[in-house]
């Protein structure tokens, strides 16, 4: 059993630990092992350790140590060893304290006056300890509020710039394809009058090289009777 702990001294889980000393939460538990296998003590509750700062320096040590960890353990166990050792002695000496307490009533008197009024300023103290985690706790759940309030307006903001977002898209699309049905219609237009153009001009070539054969026949024609005329002055 462990005597080197005081009673008001801080207990810390082996994830603060992890914190404090800078390394991974399964590594403290490997620390632990090794230390525990080497005879290490370790305040339990139940099969979860409870570490204090003479623990947390035995796994810095651990941490820093160019020596195998066995062999590290094994002195950091001889120091807690002795530290228990001494923590046994002073348990003896304030025993025997309390044995020699004076028979005097005035002295008795004084020390349980001393007593009460420590006891008081200690129920003093743990009162404004309730009222403040009361304040405390008050304050927790006006912040869970305040969290709530904030995560739904955030929600609510979110989901109306989601809406408008939707509605713009929409409204881009429907602009885009009446622009596109617009750009088809014309482009459907044009491939027309360039279609009638290039019948036109077929009928206009069609009509011109007529013309141009009948201009061609009546020119040789003439030439020819021009021949004949002029032959006769031969």
């Amino acid at each position: 059993m462990r005597h080197d702990i005081q009673s008001n001294e801080r207990a810390f889980s082996s994830k603060e630990v992890a914190e404090e000393v800078g390394i991974a939460t399964p590594t403290v538990r490997k620390y632990g092992q090794i230390l525990e296998r080497n005879g290490y003590e370790f305040l339990k509750d139940g099969d979860r350790r409870i570490f204090v700062q003479s623990d947390i320096r035995a796994l810095i040590a651990l941490r820093d140590t160019d020596k195998p960890l066995d062999e590290t353990a094994k002195d950091l166990v001889n120091e807690q060893k002795e530290r228990i050792e001494g923590s046994n002695d002073t348990e003896i000496a304030t025993n025997d304290t309390y044995e020699n307490l004076p028979h005097d009533p005035n002295q008795l008197k004084e020390i349980l006056m001393f007593l009460v009024n420590e006891l008081a300023a200690t129920r003093e103290m743990n009162v404004q300890l309730t009222n403040d985690m009361s304040q405390l706790k008050t304050k927790i759940s006006q912040l869970q509020q305040d969290h709530h309030v904030i995560s739904s307006s955030i929600g609510n903001s979110a989901q109306r710039t989601n809406a408008k977002i939707e509605k713009l898209t929409e409204q881009q699309n429907t602009h885009y394809e009446t622009l596109l049905q617009q750009e088809k219609q014309r482009s459907e237009l044009l491939q027309k009058d360039l279609q009638d153009m290039r019948d036109e001009q077929k009928k206009e070539w069609s009509s011109q090289n007529e013309f141009n054969k009948r201009l061609e026949v009546t020119v040789q024609t003439r030439k020819a009777k021009w021949r004949g005329f002029f032959s006769l002055f031969r």
